[in-house]
């Protein structure tokens, strides 16, 4: 969620971080390196990143860097400051992948500051993929990772129990962009959207790719459900001869069709990272075209050229790029509906 004083440290970056399409619709001279992340709150996730890319650092260490500014944010969106499941707990989810196929992730966290780092260390330390629940905290703690207190935030105490008064669970367009509850889509008067997840994939100087997936998961969510944010294939994929992908918006619509997996194959047909990226929103439709008009689902992409590009089902998704330090910017998704 960008508050005032983020908002005015966006509109301080200049000319280069003005919403713009120019360079989203053309793209046509790849650069590298570079970051790409999901929603507004990107560009400060973008700016950490960009510090270890712009010196020749690997793009793993700029994808878990980025998304912990994020994490570390205490709002109600991202991290352990989001709104919680239905049961009033706050489970956090998140995945991590690398140029060599490497990939890691953790489900229904609770009480870990930073689950992008526990998923690091399950890529690195275990011969899993995925841990979840109990075991991922226990595996978290026994790597060093202090539990944090089981407390709500101000803004997520304020809207459970705003919740609780109607305890409907009917989800609706732009559901990660709830500012009052996950159930009432509204902007803020500086036009932002609130979100719950925020997504990044980056290419290094030496040309390879990586990405990160973290979320608090749809607020007021069922206990124990999972998106697919965690999921590798649908809320994030890498695949370095190609390209990489990430999505945010409703997970289930995601999961359906291994979304991000589907777009790096699309790109392997040829597509541009845009083109992939629409034909994956497109596959969603044709699944059902009730249900994603009633969704919101955002996917963006990079290529082995370093061409970049997203796309959505709905108005109202937004992604921010840099590609140097005087290029930092925020991006209007193109929309389907």
């Amino acid at each position: 969620m960008l508050n005032r004083r983020n908002f005015l440290q966006l509109g301080s970056l200049g000319a280069a971080t003005i919403f713009s399409n120019k360079l989203f619709a053309a793209n046509a001279k790849p650069v590298r390196p570079i970051v790409i992340s999901t929603w507004n709150e990107g560009i400060n996730a973008n700016r950490r990143a960009w510090e270890i890319l712009r010196t020749g650092g690997r793009a793993l260490d700029a994808v878990e860097a980025g998304v912990m500014v994020t994490e570390a944010s205490q709002n109600c969106c991202v991290g352990l400051g989001a709104n919680p499941d239905r049961d009033g707990i706050v489970t956090l989810d998140a995945c991590i992948m690398d140029e060599r196929g490497n990939c890691g992730s953790v489900g229904a966290l609770e009480r870990i500051k930073h689950p992008i780092s526990v998923a690091r260390r399950v890529m690195e330390k275990t011969p899993h993929v995925m841990l979840v629940g109990d075991g991922a905290q226990k595996f978290a703690v026994a790597e060093g990772f202090p539990l944090e207190p089981q407390q709500l935030s101000p803004d997520a105490e304020k809207a459970y129990k705003e919740w609780l008064k109607k305890s409907e669970y009917k989800p609706l367009i732009n559901i990660e962009n709830s500012g009052h509850g996950p159930f009432a889509p509204t902007r803020f008067d500086n036009g932002e959207w609130n979100h719950d997840t925020i997504g990044m994939i980056a290419m290094d100087a030496q040309g390879n790719l990586s990405g990160s997936c973290t979320t608090s998961g749809m607020g007021f969510k069922m206990r124990g459900r999972l998106g697919d944010s965690p999921i590798i294939g649908a809320g994030l994929y890498v695949d370095n001869e190609v390209g990489a992908a990430t999505a945010t918006g409703m997970g289930e619509e995601v999961i359906r069709i291994c979304g991000t997996h589907l777009v790096v194959e699309f790109m392997r047909q040829g597509l541009s990272p845009e083109a992939a990226c629409k034909k994956a929103v497109e596959r969603i439709v044709k699944k059902d075209a009730a249900r994603a008009k009633a969704n919101q689902v955002g996917f963006i992409a990079i290529n082995k050229q370093g061409q970049y590009g997203g796309y959505c089902l709905q108005k109202g998704f937004t992604f921010a790029v840099c590609h140097a330090d005087d290029k930092n910017f925020i991006v209007n998704g193109k929309h389907l509906f």
